[in-house]
């Protein structure tokens, strides 16, 4: 539901569309910019208040009321389309924002209650994998569903389709912990609940204060908020404007730009497993602390796409192979930064996780509103691959800097402030846990 505008909105503005049967918009660069961008308005303002709701109530009714909501709001986009142009279009698609911001936050809440210690970034790489499948399946159909007799609303019937039947299977089967799970064994709630014993507060009835100043004081967060908002810039810019790309630079038409822009979110689902195999090794076997560990995969995750968006910006629409090596290059090998930024809130402050992902991501996604606006003040011939270079090179830049300062900055100990009673010392200094964790 989050990206299925991207490759419609190609067949919603496209004059020459295979399919005449249904309406196309006149909107310009700027006007799609918008409307791309409209998702993230509404998308930032719930990202912290659901860290809050989901480690203080429980995440199980949240994303069922977000996501049941979300899904309905996504099968009337056609509609509004046609009554109310690109203006209403950017109303329902803030809404749909409104939603979504409860996803994250409610995850990674999910995942410090759910996750043991030990199969944290494994499970948390198959639950954020899960962002990759869903692109890979919209992005995928998206081109056969516009050219077929349904025309391109059914991209989002499709969605809000599949949205509704995931809410079911939640509603069903989801759960905020093992505690109220009715189906898990004794043995297998004994075994995940001894062992994020240590890294939870004991009941959300008596939890403390978020401990606001010192999370906002504490340079390892700052360099995640830092590193999370020069992922967002990149990925989105990518997310948003491959299709666009696709079809103005490398003259490819909508079956095959569609099909081609899932290519490189299939390569960072399946690179995102290799990567997880990667770090359990490494961590099994000591050969590489968790603290380089993080900053390494990082580090890779950031700095080869950073080489191939410097080298996309070269390549010309006679390139059409490479251009295509080079996206999914950029955007596959970003999946190693789930073993790198995307666990290290959990890393700081287990009891807080929930809450830190909001504030990353909360900031994060103000960049994925500028990135499309700034593409559109940018790119005002999309056949220009010389403008486009300019957004390659902006991203890369962005890319270098955000990863540079997590290197330098982050840590892997649990922070002091993640357990908020903890008093300083008689000598003024805090006694911090400088327990490292497992990834």
């Amino acid at each position: 539901m989050r990206v299925n505008l991207s490759v419609a909105i190609v067949a919603m503005t496209n004059k020459n569309s295979a399919n005449p049967d249904f309406e196309d918009f006149d909107w310009d660069e700027s006007e799609k910019s918008l409307v791309l961008s409209s998702f993230f308005w509404g998308y930032i303002i719930t990202q912290i208040p659901a860290g809050q709701l989901a480690e203080r109530c429980g995440a199980k009714y949240l994303l069922l009321v977000a996501m049941s909501l979300c899904s309905l709001l996504t099968t009337l986009t056609p509609l509004c389309a046609s009554y109310g142009g690109w203006m209403a279009v950017c109303g329902l698609r803030v809404l749909e924002g409104l939603c979504q911001g409860v996803l994250f936050p409610s995850t990674h809440s999910l995942l410090s209650k759910w996750a043991p210690a030990a199969e944290r970034a494994t499970l948390g790489t198959y639950c954020y994998s899960g962002s990759q499948f869903g692109t890979v399946v919209m992005l995928s159909i998206s081109g056969v569903l516009a050219s077929s007799v349904m025309g391109w609303p059914s991209i989002f019937y499709f969605s809000g389709a599949a949205g509704a039947v995931w809410a079911i299977f939640w509603f069903i089967f989801g759960s905020n912990s093992p505690s109220e799970y009715k189906n898990i064994t004794p043995e297998e709630r004994s075994f995940i609940e001894s062992s994020i014993e240590t890294t939870t507060t004991d009941s959300n009835a008596t939890r403390p204060p978020t401990p606001w100043l010192a999370m906002f004081t504490s340079l390892p967060f700052i360099s995640l908020i830092i590193v999370h908002s020069g992922h967002n810039w990149g990925f989105w810019t990518l997310l948003t404007k491959i299709p666009a790309f696709m079809a103005s630079v490398l003259g490819l038409e909508i079956k095959s730009n569609a099909l081609l822009s899932s290519l490189p979110y299939l390569a960072m689902m399946l690179m995102s497993y290799f990567f997880s195999f990667l770090s359990n090794v490494l961590v099994k076997t000591n050969w590489v602390p968790l603290v380089y560990s993080r900053k390494v995969f990082n580090s890779i995750g950031h700095w080869i796409p950073m080489l191939a968006l410097i080298g996309l910006g070269y390549v010309s629409n006679d390139q059409k192979n490479l251009a295509i090596g080079l996206l999914t290059l950029a955007v596959g090998i970003n999946a190693a930064t789930y073993l790198g930024f995307q666990c290290n809130h959990i890393d700081l402050a287990p009891n807080y996780a929930g809450t830190l992902m909001g504030i990353t991501n909360c900031c994060a996604n103000i960049m994925s509103i500028i990135a499309p606006l700034v593409v559109g003040l940018i790119v005002k011939d999309e056949s220009n691959i010389e403008q486009w270079r300019i957004v390659f090179f902006i991203s890369a830049g962005v890319y270098f800097f955000g990863n540079l300062l997590f290197v330098i900055f982050s840590k892997t100990d649990v922070q002091y402030w993640n357990e908020p009673t903890r008093r300083r010392n008689e000598n003024g200094s805090t006694q911090e846990n400088t327990r490292s964790g497992v990834a």
